[in-house]
């Protein structure tokens, strides 16, 4: 398949070195996880990419000692195990992927357990080229990648919660927040007349390309300049 090794046969073909090769290269995508403080780090990614690599082993070999014991018979599928690893591997990369409020956190914590997976299993075949071209786009991915998102602004979206007095006009409120380069996609209005209060949620969203601390500071900021009757202020993620 391949017309080129990067490493002799008389390692390629020992199942001690696919195995350990592929933890080395789990470790390298784990590194980098663990570094950045995700909860499917170093141990986790080794785990993954040496478990998949000795299924795909124990696949061949099986195939392998069914062709040695039943010469002439139906060739056995490989590839059934590995179809099973695919299939698996969706469940830990599940518990990975975590809902906070309105978003959703760790689906590339998911994508590096589902890759790693990849890089164990091609290890296992003895496909190493792949693995380590696999390996080597992953850890470009997580570590390029990012600092490149940051050259460029995102739409981002939040929840503004303002409390002010029953009698503030809701519509200065509302062109002062637009008034911070915010895009209001809808808001709702509460009022409390035990406590002489109004609240207004409002979903919004504007481009940023770093944090959103500053634009939380720049509409708190505005708040506190202005002359309306205002609470308090509460800006959280959606």
């Amino acid at each position: 398949m391949f017309d080129f090794n990067l490493f002799p046969d008389v390692l390629t073909d020992s199942f001690v070195f696919r195995v350990l090769f592929a933890a080395l290269l789990g470790a390298l995508i784990g590194l980098e996880r663990d570094i950045r403080g995700r909860s499917a780090g170093l141990r986790t990614n080794i785990l993954v990419s040496v478990g998949s690599s000795v299924f795909m082993l124990i696949s061949i070999g099986l195939a392998v000692r069914w062709l040695d014991s039943y010469p002439g018979s139906a060739a056995a599928d490989p590839t059934r195990i590995a179809a099973q690893i695919i299939t698996g591997i969706g469940f830990i990369g599940a518990g990975a992927i975590i809902k906070y409020k309105f978003s959703v956190q760790g689906l590339t914590t998911a994508a590096c357990l589902w890759t790693t997976s990849a890089i164990g299993m091609a290890c296992g075949a003895g496909f190493f080229e792949i693995a380590i071209l696999a390996t080597l786009i992953a850890i470009f991915v997580l570590t390029i990648l990012s600092r490149v998102e940051k050259l460029y602004s995102k739409d981002n979206y939040r929840i503004i919660k303002i409390t002010a007095n029953k009698d503030v006009e809701i519509n200065k409120i509302i062109e002062l927040i637009k008034k911070q380069d915010i895009l209001i996609l809808h808001y709702d209005v509460e009022k409390d007349y035990e406590h002489a209060t109004v609240a207004i949620t409002a979903e919004v969203k504007f481009q940023n390309k770093d944090s959103d601390d500053r634009m939380a500071e720049s509409v708190i900021g505005a708040f506190e300049k202005s002359e309306l009757p205002v609470i308090s202020v509460h800006w959280r993620h959606q």
